[in-house]
């Protein structure tokens, strides 16, 4: 393993160390600290792109000053990609019998993972793996429990298709957060394990997994840091089915609204039941002269979520 003084050749760790060296003085930084931290790679049938993205990895990280592992999660792969992955060295690999979805085979590799600080990248060849050690570092700089490569950088390819149902989430997920969200389900992003193992039971074992630990972590006041990267496009077939994933991420996204702030969802609900109430009750002053059983269901159901919503807020701040 090389010494600290040839890593930091690197052109974007250099750039760091100078914004620590002559950064925020209130963080009394005179040195980057080099985290050990494991890498989790769920795999599934990517034998185009699988051994080139490990083969990138090692490569970058080979300079690392650091501990870390790269474990690869073959989830149930159908091809030659388990094959392929058992050959390359340097790796654990970590195998599903059948395939269990992609938020299960990073769950897989969060629990067997040996280091504090978890990475999570994708096999495919679209994130810049490169940037892993910057972003790493970025962690304890930005002193953040999370830091996202954000697809908002100078040079991002990205399905036209899938930026209108997304543009609709990131507002739903910013309204429930209350936070600006740059890039909601970025793959590539590092966490922390503790973090990340108090929300493991309620991680999907789909693609909302990076969804659901975003909402989760800004719902819960934990720092969260994006940093903008390219994004180029994929080796092989995407697995990302646009309707049925974008209507499984709303389910997700409200589940998640409805664990972590309950207030955010039924209010407004209650509050629309409230109005339609009001309504209801000047046309039967007014018109009707009668009050009729509509008013009184809209009057019950605005007082029975409201009261909903607020139980939940309750049990929710007791957890």
């Amino acid at each position: 393993m090389t010494n600290r003084q040839e890593f930091t050749n690197n052109p974007s760790v250099e750039n760091l160390t100078e914004a620590v060296s002559a950064g925020d003085q209130s963080q009394q930084f005179t040195e980057i600290d080099y985290p050990d931290f494991s890498l989790v790679l769920p795999v599934f049938n990517e034998e185009l792109g699988v051994a080139p993205t490990i083969l990138n990895l090692q490569e970058t990280l080979k300079s690392y000053p650091g501990r870390y592992e790269i474990i690869a999660v073959n989830d149930g792969s159908r091809d030659r990609t388990g094959e392929i992955l058992h050959q390359l060295p340097g790796i654990r690999v970590i195998d599903h019998n059948i395939n269990r979805g992609y938020g299960a085979a990073l769950k897989t590799g969060i629990r067997y993972a040996k280091y504090s600080l978890i990475v999570i990248t994708d096999a495919d060849g679209t994130y810049p793996n490169e940037r892993i050690p910057e972003l790493v570092q970025l962690v304890q700089f930005k002193q953040a429990d999370m830091v996202v490569g954000s697809r908002t950088g100078e040079n991002v390819q990205y399905s036209n298709l899938r930026k209108i149902p997304k543009w609709f989430l990131v507002r739903f997920a910013e309204w429930i957060t209350t936070t600006k969200i740059p890039d909601l389900n970025s793959g590539l992003r590092i966490f922390r394990k503790e973090i990340a193992n108090r929300f493991l039971n309620i991680l999907p074992n789909t693609f909302s997994f990076t969804t659901t630990i975003t909402v989760a972590m800004l719902t819960n006041g934990y720092a969260v840091h994006y940093e903008p990267i390219d994004y180029h496009p994929r080796q092989g077939r995407s697995k990302i089915k646009p309707i049925r994933d974008t209507l499984r991420f709303v389910q997700i996204i409200l589940r998640t609204g409805l664990y972590f702030a309950p207030m955010r969802i039924l209010m407004p609900i209650s509050i629309a039941f409230l109005i339609g109430f009001s309504v209801s009750l000047g046309q039967d002053i007014f018109i009707r002269h009668d009050l009729t059983e509509a008013t009184l269901i809209l009057l019950m159901a605005a007082t029975q979520t409201g009261i909903l919503a607020l139980l939940a807020d309750m049990i929710d701040k007791r957890l």
